[in-house]
């Protein structure tokens, strides 16, 4: 048996007419699970006998165990949860003046070795299935309710576009009139640069916003932050963006953490500007979050001055670059992706 909040409204309509049953029912049982949030077959009281018997002979409802919720001082929530294999991920829930976002994961662990993320520390396990995405935003909604979940990011434990598929299985269930229904550009997919993935989310046409972890204009200093570099380098990459821009019509996002002594000089500035020449974008600044090295991640980076940080600023600004600083949110709650997980696992 497997989960039915593994499908699509489509691949739902497919399995119900192998089955012998109405495809129309489909809509119905979507309805059902991600509006009214009934996970019991024989509670969908509108479907015929006929297919709910199909439905309890084949499917079945998975759910999240929460491990541990914690909320820090700035009303962040984390989320840690354990899965039928005995994994654990995590959610993370920032609060904003007019947004509640939703950072969910796509993967148990990551390839890729960014070094100043938790999320890989321990190696890579396994892609999350398309349920494990979901019950994700369906357990925390509920946790939380009557507040409203408003933004969705993939940006959690794991590469979202490594997990492709289920990745966009889980956005077209979030996106799809009939199942949760949220705007598109409510939802951003995160990656650390894989090339290939971004030109194959541009041809799908989904409609949601990109972000690239970026940290640095320089190819060496990206390599050592981030190893996909040397696979994916930044011309490559930038040119899939620019592609991207033109299919979707819309500006990507770009992470930018400072780290002192390595990608926060006046120069630095002044490559990030020639860099992004052409391309529709914002940047997203955010200082290196000292916790994560506390608990033994990345000891050789630190966090960059307030001089060092204002410096970059004006030169960005002298070249016309457009940039917001973020605060860093949950550092009282360890909530960097990862955090919380290796704090539990360690224990």
């Amino acid at each position: 048996m497997k989960d039915i909040k593994n499908y699509t409204l489509e691949e739902l309509r497919k399995l119900l007419e192998k089955g012998g049953c109405l495809r129309f029912s489909a809509q119905q049982i979507f309805n059902w699970i991600y509006k009214r949030r009934i996970e019991d077959f024989n509670l969908m009281t509108d479907i015929s006998k006929q297919t709910r018997q199909f439905l309890k002979d084949n499917f079945y409802f998975s759910r999240l165990k929460l491990l541990k919720r914690e909320i820090s001082k700035d009303k962040t929530e984390k989320f840690l949860f354990g899965l039928e294999d005995d994994s654990c991920i995590e959610s993370v829930l920032i609060s904003q003046v007019s947004r509640l976002t939703l950072c969910i994961s796509t993967q148990v662990g990551c390839k890729f070795g960014c070094k100043f993320c938790l999320s890989g520390k321990d190696g890579f396990r396994r892609n999350l299935k398309v349920c494990e995405i979901t019950n994700q935003y369906l357990t925390v909604a509920d946790l939380i309710a009557p507040r409203k979940i408003t933004n969705i990011v993939f940006m959690g434990i794991g590469e979202p576009l490594d997990n492709f598929a289920n990745t966009v299985c889980a956005v077209k269930i979030f996106t799809h009139p009939q199942g949760v229904y949220f705007g598109k550009r409510k939802i951003c997919l995160s990656t650390c640069g894989l090339v290939p993935q971004i030109k194959k989310l541009a041809d799908l046409n989904l409609g949601v916003k990109l972000s690239i972890s970026l940290h640095s204009p320089d190819e060496a200093a990206r390599s050592k932050i981030m190893p996909i570099n040397k696979k994916y380098p930044l011309s490559e990459l930038i040119k899939a963006v620019k592609d991207f821009n033109k299919k979707e019509k819309r500006h990507i996002t770009f992470e930018y953490v400072l780290v002192r002594g390595l990608n926060t000089s006046k120069v630095d500035a002044q490559k990030l500007s020639k860099l992004l020449r052409g391309v529709n974008y914002k940047i997203n600044l955010i200082s290196f979050n000292y916790t994560c090295a506390r608990k033994g991640a990345c000891f050789e980076f630190k966090v960059p001055t307030e001089a060092e940080i204002n410096s970059f600023k004006n030169e960005l600004k002298k070249k016309g670059v457009f940039f917001t600083l973020r605060k860093s949110k949950g550092a009282d709650i360890n909530a960097a992706c990862g955090q919380l997980r290796a704090l539990f696992k360690n224990r």
